[in-house]
């Protein structure tokens, strides 16, 4: 097998245009790695199983990194070879991937004091789902394509809060009996209080005393309710359309 032919075959493995069952085997095989690879951040001791697990994964991180790295190249030719391959690991993904490789070393070279990265850094795996599990992917594909229409409905949220907040914070100057002091010591709790009430979440660690505060309240959250289901609407939809669309796709490359 030539280099080229090589490049081909990675290519259609790591970046196919169709799904085919080559490439859903190798899906499956890395969604394995990434899924062994964040259990032993479920757990707060380190058994040598958790260290096992976490170099498993990373060893089909690095293949995985190297093989899309050579599928980069090919597929983005110039004139200058080199030039094409300098490229991927300043790509977004290839940074991704490779700060969710970076923890391992700590582990395979303790004294390696460059590689001792926290642990918050191998959460950076779980984006890697986006990449093999087709449901995300569509998800985010529907974001992307909605983008214009959620950043309106996100705007209006965040400034139906921030008139929410300053109403609330001027509204509510009643003594907290619990605390002895007000109900909001600043704005931020002002603004978190209606953060949690628009959304619905209600957490109980702030809430108002006062009639004023107790119907402003009732107002912040019916009217949250229909702001938060503006977005739900709008991804259920386009989500919707994205399978419509990919279905027909299908239909057409197998005619």
């Amino acid at each position: 097998m030539t280099y080229k032919q090589w490049l081909e075959v990675v290519d259609f493995i790591v970046e196919p245009k169709d799904k085919t069952p080559r490439t859903q085997i190798y899906d499956r095989i890395m969604l394995v790695a990434i899924i062994i690879g964040i259990i032993p951040l479920m757990f707060r001791e380190q058994t040598p199983l958790f260290r096992a697990f976490d170099i498993a994964s990373c060893a089909c991180f690095i293949v995985d990194y190297l093989l899309r790295w050579m599928a980069y190249g090919a597929k983005h030719p110039t004139q200058k070879l080199w030039v094409s391959y300098m490229k991927y690991p300043f790509t977004p993904m290839a940074i991704v991937d490779l700060l969710s490789i970076l923890p391992t070393f700590s582990i395979v070279t303790p004294t390696l004091k460059i590689a001792r990265v926290s642990r918050l850094l191998k959460l950076l795996r779980v984006i890697k789902f986006v990449r093999y599990f087709e449901p995300l992917g569509i998800i985010l594909s529907v974001i992307r394509k909605q983008r214009s229409v959620l950043g309106t409905v996100f705007t209006l949220a965040i400034f139906y809060i921030f008139i929410t907040a300053m109403i609330m914070f001027n509204a509510e100057q009643e003594i907290n009996p619990n605390t002895g002091k007000p109900l909001f010591a600043d704005f931020f709790d002002a603004f978190y209080w209606a953060a949690c009430t628009l959304t619905t979440v209600g957490y109980g660690d702030l809430y108002p005393i006062s009639n004023v505060g107790r119907v402003i309240s009732i107002i912040s959250a019916m009217v949250g309710i229909a702001i938060i289901a503006l977005p739900s609407g709008i991804i259920t939809a386009g989500y919707l359309d994205e399978l419509k669309e990919r279905k027909e796709k299908k239909g057409k490359n197998e005619e």
